[in-house]
């Protein structure tokens, strides 16, 4: 990525601006975010969004620029994550990479799989499986990726694989019943009623 997409994307985290974004995107929802923040908000000048900040309405509040620069990199993490993912959910896909190769920790399986995604999203599958594979090296337990990775391969032709990533779900869940299960195997299905 060249050094003005970095420096844009430095300054649109560092001052909170999410214009455009479904705030949606930011509210609890995917098996993988567990976050209950408010979705971003602009803020005054010198202030930026901290979705982590607790209010006695939950959690996100503008707060002063030096303050956030502050925290440390886990949670630096934690909002990068939480923006790139948002990024990615809406459909600002080159964003939401340009957000999550910022992350401190490029080894979080979140990051990871959210980098997958965007670029699966894309079409830049190849890429989309290096982070996917990358993904489940962290964390063979990760169902999101799981789905992921399998609504890749089903991209690529590849059911068999498709259906090994859903066998590995229904492991990680311990029944059919979760989620990421259901939306694997109706995309498998309807792939397979297309192809016929």
């Amino acid at each position: 990525m060249n050094s003005m997409v970095k420096t844009a994307m430095a300054a649109l985290l560092a001052t909170g601006i999410a214009a455009g974004i479904n705030a949606s995107a930011f509210a609890a929802g995917d098996s993988d975010s567990g976050s209950t923040a408010a979705a971003p908000k602009e803020c005054p000048k010198g202030e930026v969004w901290d979705a982590e900040a607790k209010t006695l309405l939950g959690k996100g509040k503008c707060v002063a620029e030096a303050d956030l620069k502050k925290k440390p990199a886990s949670e630096q993490q934690g909002m990068i994550y939480d923006y790139g993912r948002g990024m990615a959910k809406a459909g600002h896909y080159d964003l939401a990479i340009a957000a999550l190769e910022m992350a401190p920790d490029q080894g979080d399986p979140r990051v990871l799989n959210y980098l997958g995604y965007s670029n699966r999203k894309l079409g830049k599958l190849d890429v989309a499986l290096g982070y996917y594979r990358a993904a489940v090296a962290e964390d063979p337990d990760f169902s999101l990726v799981r789905e992921y990775l399998g609504e890749a391969y089903i991209q690529l032709g590849l059911l068999e694989k498709a259906r090994e990533q859903l066998s590995e779900i229904e492991r990680i869940c311990g029944s059919k019943a979760c989620n990421e299960y259901g939306q694997l195997a109706n995309l498998i299905v309807d792939s397979q009623i297309r192809r016929d």
